[in-house]
């Protein structure tokens, strides 16, 4: 509402010009991190971009009680290899995490039964220390086929139960399908 001429106003109260901003000069991508190409760079080591990976901690410590440890494996590090898992695989169908996504990852490695087969147990040594090595964590995911990661969690554990390997060691690539 304006204020007529005669009526006194205070200099802190008077109407100051606005600030007009320069029109922006031309966009190209010619920064360092910049994707040139309409997709993601896929393979090993660089990971699976999705949205709000750090929920899937939060949701992996649901199962804190639940896990059958064997001798050598921390909650701590199992969690966090268990949440990494469930990102990727939320990533890969194009969302968030769900509780379901960490159900598979347990369900993969076997950390809600009490008796997985022994080569399974061998190859969760990939868990130790994992929340302190970078570039474990990367190994640890990358051991998870693609194939592996669309399957349900009850079909993860009934293929677990039938003594099928869903996982590849750490070691070896994982074969994407």
């Amino acid at each position: 509402m304006t204020q007529p001429t005669f009526v006194p106003i205070s200099e802190a109260d008077q109407v100051r010009p606005a600030r007009h901003l320069h029109v922006p000069g031309a966009w190209t991508t010619s920064r360092p991190a910049e994707l040139k190409t309409p997709t993601a760079p896929r393979g090993r080591s660089v990971g699976t971009p999705g949205t709000d990976a750090g929920f899937a901690l939060r949701l992996a410590s649901r199962f804190a009680h639940d896990l059958k440890l064997a001798a050598g494996e921390t909650e701590h590090d199992v969690l966090l290899g268990i949440a990494l898992i469930a990102a990727r695989r939320a990533a890969l169908f194009g969302r968030g995490p769900s509780i379901y996504d960490v159900q598979l990852a347990l369900a993969l490695w076997g950390f809600l039964v009490d008796n997985p087969p022994a080569d399974l147990l061998a190859a969760r040594r990939a868990f130790s220390a994992v929340s302190h090595d970078y570039v474990a964590q990367r190994a640890l995911v990358d051991a998870i086929p693609d194939s592996s990661l669309r399957l349900t969690p009850a079909e993860a554990q009934s293929k677990l139960a039938t003594g099928e390997n869903l996982v590849s060691s750490p070691d070896t690539p994982a074969v994407t399908a």
